[in-house]
């Protein structure tokens, strides 16, 4: 592994700037980022190469990623998803071992997914940063397959790029649009950006009363019910405490 020297705060480089650093380097462990709120977001990197990325806000869900490349019908996604709650597995998983999905389909929206939540990280005005050799990575991390470096640092903007330029804000009136800690929950929960409108959240709620609520899967297993009843209580929770705000 080569030097590897990676500045403390995000506010003096980039995402670009980091990941380029890590690539050069070698290097395997954990890019830590830790925003003022406390909110914490890890790049998990194996020889330089993106493995996995863990965001602390509403991201795509593999279902949405694999819904836009239009890769599998509605029915498969519900009840994929339904196996793997009950199991506790993978969704990617349950899709190639149970539903017979291609794995090269799988791998292709999971590596979208990687994309965007890099791309979101990207809009980070500032933050701590740590690099961590010892940390694990996630379950479901790409680490036969790592991201290549054109995946995850062509057209990644540099700090020479954004100088003088404006930090970004949010209907919030905050920089990066960060609502409180248990707001911030409730989103991730119903998978919508903390910027997303009534008619977005009222949608992601539908959608998800229809994937959850015990009531619409007449044909579950006693099992499956109470992982639905469980889901379904959380997402109710959620919804309640946005629009109740």
């Amino acid at each position: 592994m080569g030097v590897m020297q990676l500045p403390g705060s995000l506010r003096t480089s980039t995402l670009g700037d980091l990941l380029g650093a890590i690539f050069r380097a070698s290097a395997t462990g954990t890019l830590e980022l830790v925003e003022q709120s406390g909110r914490t977001h890890r790049v998990f990197v194996t020889s330089g190469r993106v493995t996995a990325v863990d965001v602390d806000r509403a991201t795509p869900s593999l279902a949405e990623m694999l819904r836009r490349l239009d890769a599998v019908d509605e029915e498969t996604l519900r009840r994929s998803l339904l196996r793997a709650l009950s199991a506790r597995q993978l969704h990617g998983e349950v899709l190639v071992q149970e539903f017979q999905l291609s794995p090269e389909v799988v791998d292709r929206a999971l590596r979208q997914q990687l994309a965007v939540r890099l791309h979101v990280l990207e809009q980070l005005v500032d933050a701590r940063v740590h690099f961590r050799a010892a940390m694990r990575a996630p379950r479901g991390a790409l680490t036969d397959r790592p991201l290549t470096s054109d995946e995850f640092l062509r057209g990644r903007a540099r700090a020479r790029d954004r100088a003088g330029s404006p930090a970004p804000r949010s209907s919030y009136g905050r920089p990066n649009g960060i609502p409180d800690p248990h707001r911030a929950r409730a989103f991730r929960t119903l998978g919508v950006s903390f910027d997303a409108g009534e008619v977005e959240i009222k949608a992601a709620y539908r959608r998800l009363v229809r994937a959850y609520h015990p009531d619409l899967h007449p044909h579950a297993r006693d099992d499956e019910r109470r992982a639905l009843a469980e889901r379904f209580s959380e997402v109710t929770a959620a919804y309640k405490q946005i629009v109740a705000a």
